[in-house]
């Protein structure tokens, strides 16, 4: 890589990573839906991933995570042991569960939707449809291994602190992914296409994403 392109390619990581801070700690990261509020600290993860490539988009999922964790260690929830490893009350096992649901599934969202779109990036078809259909999947990605992991690491705090059976728990997940999960990912779709197709006009972001 070129000096320049080089400097592009860090400034441009930089200024993405700030957005993901920004977001994670302010209520823009938040989309007020009728029923529910569908965060919007993963969509400059994907957008990241797509102009950058899967590398930065995994250290994008990996600032993201680190500011999941740092909140949910100075603002619990009752969920929030499962993105904390400074809560856990497992030891060594719970530390190492939070740190991959709170930091790795992150990193799963730039690293896929990085390598979908590379995928996807010379496909036939619009690509205004290709770019959403990225946000989708990325958006999933971070439902389904967040969720995921809850239930096959978590399950039974889960059920705890849900005051629910052990049986209950694979419903109340599925019911998250379909609650929360799929508003987020229309709107990351719709966001993801819109966003990314305007700097994808701007000439040095083509060379980026080149």
């Amino acid at each position: 890589m070129k000096t320049r392109n080089r400097t592009q390619y860090l400034v441009s990581l930089a200024l993405m990573a700030a957005i993901v801070i920004l977001l994670a700690n302010t209520p823009l990261g938040m989309i007020q839906l009728p029923v529910i509020k569908a965060t919007t600290v993963h969509i400059p993860v994907i957008i990241g991933a797509i102009v950058l490539g899967p590398a930065a988009g995994a250290v994008l999922g990996a600032v993201f995570g680190i500011c999941s964790m740092i909140s949910n260690t100075q603002a619990p929830t009752l969920l929030s042991f499962a993105f904390s490893p400074f809560l856990s009350t497992t030891g060594l096992s719970g530390v190492l569960k939070a740190i991959w649901i709170s930091v790795g599934c992150r990193i799963m969202i730039g690293l896929l939707s990085g390598l979908l779109w590379k995928a996807l990036k010379n496909a036939p078809g619009p690509k205004p449809v290709r770019l959403a259909v990225t946000g989708f999947f990325g958006s999933m990605v971070n439902t389904c291994f967040v969720m995921g992991s809850i239930y096959l690491l978590f399950a039974k705090q889960y059920a705890e602190v849900k005051n629910v059976g052990m049986e209950a728990v694979f419903g109340l997940v599925m019911g998250t992914v379909t609650a929360s999960g799929i508003p987020e990912a229309i709107a990351a779709a719709i966001l993801v296409s819109i966003i990314t197709t305007a700097l994808l006009q701007v000439s040095f972001v083509k060379q980026l994403a080149r």
